[in-house]
Parts: structure tokens; C-alpha cells; sequence
């Protein structure tokens, strides 16, 4: 199983990084980053992973953006996408899930929250 996170904030990567470090030493999981859209979804399309954590406002291509193309993409059909972000309006969190996010979190975000939220998207116990 594989993680990508793609966030340009690069503590904000780092932090998700530790977060899900357990998930890497007992589960063995890969976890993958990328600092903004374009590279996230070349590293999504690469990779093919399980579960991607997304920021939304990057430059060069958005969180939505990137949420979108992911959807369109028949061979990441079972990818499954979480936004990470610090818009916290109604109106971008129904943005975000009709953009085929899974979940929608908003920053800052609680590690145990994350860290529950990924076992259970990859079906793996606690």
C-alpha cells in the first residue's frame, strides 16, 4: 500500500509525514510527497496509491484540480483522496467532495484524527 501526500507547505509535509510513520514501520506502507499539484499528480499517476492527503491551495494546480483528475483517471479509480487544507467554509468543503474526495479536514488538523482516518481508508486495524 502506498500514502501520497502533496502539500507546499513543506513543515505541513513533514508533520503528515511523522503522523503516518507508524503506518510505514508496522503496516509497511510507502508514503510519497510532493511539493505542489503538477508534481503530486505525476507522483499519483507513478505511484498508484491507495490514499492521497491534499492540500488545496497550491500553485500551479489546486487541491480540486488535482482531486478532479485523479477521478477521470480510470487506472486510480480506487485511489482514495482526503483534503487537507485551511478553507474551512461549507461552501469549499461540498467544492471538495464533489471534487471526489473522500474527506475533507481542515488545518490545523489533530495527528490522531489523520492517523485513524488512514487505517480505516486502507482497511488496516488499529
Amino acid at each position: 500500500m502506498k500514502i501520497v501526500i502533496v502539500d507546499d507547505e513543506r513543515h505541513v509535509r513533514c508533520l503528515l509525514e511523522q503522523t503516518l510513520e507508524e503506518l510505514e514501520e508496522e503496516d509497511g506502507v510507502e508514503i510519497f510527497s510532493a511539493p505542489d499539484g503538477v508534481a503530486g499528480l505525476a507522483l499519483i499517476e507513478k505511484e498508484r496509491p491507495s490514499l492521497v492527503f491534499l492540500d488545496i491551495m497550491m500553485p500551479g494546480m489546486s487541491g480540486y484540480e488535482v482531486s478532479r483528475a485523479v477521478r477521470e483517471r480510470p487506472a486510480l479509480a480506487d485511489t482514495r483522496v482526503v483534503l487537507l487544507t485551511a478553507k474551512g467554509q461549507e461552501a469549499d468543503r461540498e467544492e471538495g467532495l464533489a471534487s471526489g474526495a473522500v474527506e475533507y479536514v481542515t488545518k490545523p488538523f489533530d495527528p490522531d484524527r489523520v492517523l485513524f482516518m488512514a487505517r480505516a481508508l486502507l482497511g488496516l486495524e488499529g
